[in-house]
């Protein structure tokens, strides 16, 4: 049996992969019945699998910080000032550190700079 991974999203995650999708299958880059079903899919599991981190005053001071720091977008901003505060409670439980999962090159190098493990899908064909 596998190794199951927990995986942690912030709120705004719901938006932003809706949006996506609905942008791109409105583009005719995706077929609408496919980015349907991807949406139901995303729903179901950002409800029922996914941990959901809040949006706290924190999270956006610390993501208001990494925008400054490194030039990021805002959600880009957000997603990883998320990201390393799950890694740092993940770290103080004794839990192996999160890997951040991310496309964005800017992101990425950002998170990498943030000390994260980073995992870009686009390097695996």
């Amino acid at each position: 049996m596998g190794v199951k991974n927990e995986v942690y999203v912030v709120r705004i995650t719901g938006v932003e992969v809706v949006s996506a999708l609905t942008r791109r299958a409105r583009g005719g880059a995706i077929d609408l019945a496919d980015a349907s079903q991807a949406i139901a899919t995303f729903k179901n599991d950002f409800q029922n699998e996914y941990h959901i981190v809040e949006v706290t005053e924190a999270l956006v001071n610390r993501a208001i910080t990494l925008a400054e720091t490194h030039g990021l977008r805002g959600y880009d901003a957000v997603q990883l000032a998320a990201a390393c505060e799950v890694n740092t409670l993940c770290i103080a439980n004794g839990l192996p550190p999160l890997t951040f999962v991310s496309a964005d090159t800017a992101l990425n190098a950002a998170a990498t700079a943030a000390r994260l493990t980073v995992e870009d899908p686009n390097e695996h064909p």
